[in-house]
């Protein structure tokens, strides 16, 4: 199976295969899985979120390379990816839920979600708390935590923009979350699976009527080992998190773009191994 974000990228490094699996979500809609690895009996399986209308592909060089050591799984949520696209369920709500029954497969996760997949994560925390978890990456997503975001996030001039001139829109998206160039057929390709997911079910994954606060409670109620990993324009939020989340570890990554664990898969990967390393010593 030929990834969409694998398209020209290097293999430096030995690394494990990707598998292709999936599950029935309650409401009868297939969701795709990537796995990789086997992972020792006591280690936590690393469980990948991507964010709006991403594939799971996206984290290509997680699962190949963390896959060498551990037991990692990314999920294509509904209408991303390989999943399945229903009609319905794009909703805050229903993805949380799926979010609940993909975590449920495995006996201990720490999950590793980014952008709008953090949100979906936090709401996940809400309603589901925190038992199957063994720890949470949140990957440069506001928290809710001051400063707010300069503009909401994509914001109404984006939908409009979606709804003008989709495939140009989305194409400009999946470029600016780059910091580093990349083929152009990477970029084609996560262009392309955007762009399978329904237009109105694109719109409505944006929690536009959700208070900030909500996200800030799930994360500052979070019991467990929580490491949040931005680019510059969530420093603020972070540094609030950890002054009123005491353990909360942060990373900074000043030099890449939003999806900075494609920018610098190296130091990401190595952070995550360094947090789980450490899950089990007292805090």
């Amino acid at each position: 199976m030929q990834f969409p974000a694998q398209a020209q990228a290097p293999q430096a490094h030995a690394s494990t295969a990707i598998r292709s699996t999936g599950f029935t979500s309650s409401d009868g809609v297939h969701l795709n899985v990537l796995e990789a690895g086997l992972g020792e009996d006591h280690a936590p399986v690393i469980a990948f979120i991507p964010g709006w209308c991403m594939p799971a592909s996206l984290w290509q060089e997680q699962l190949a390379m963390l896959g060498t050591r551990y037991r990692a799984a990314a999920l294509d949520p509904r209408g991303q990816g390989e999943s399945d696209i229903p009609k319905s369920g794009y909703t805050l709500e229903r993805r949380s839920e799926d979010l609940h029954e993909f975590i449920a497969r495995y006996p201990r996760v720490v999950l590793v979600a980014w952008s709008l997949g953090a949100l979906e994560a936090l709401h996940y925390l809400h309603r589901h708390g925190d038992a199957a978890l063994a720890g949470l990456v949140i990957v440069d997503s506001s928290v809710g935590e001051d400063p707010a975001p300069a503009k909401s996030a994509p914001g109404l001039g984006f939908v409009e923009e979606l709804r003008r001139d989709r495939a140009r829109t989305v194409e400009s998206f999946v470029q600016a979350i780059f910091r580093r160039p990349r083929p152009r057929a990477q970029i084609e390709a996560l262009r392309d699976a955007a762009l399978r997911m329904p237009l109105e079910g694109s719109v409505s994954l944006f929690p536009t009527d959700v208070p900030r606060e909500h996200w800030r409670a799930a994360a500052r109620g979070f019991a467990k080992p929580l490491m949040y990993v931005v680019t510059p324009q969530f420093a603020g939020q972070a540094a609030n998190l950890s002054k009123h989340r005491r353990g909360t570890r942060v990373l900074v990554f000043r030099e890449a773009g939003h999806a900075l664990f494609v920018d610098e898969p190296a130091r990401f990967n190595r952070a995550l191994t360094e947090f789980i390393a450490g899950l089990d010593r007292p805090r």
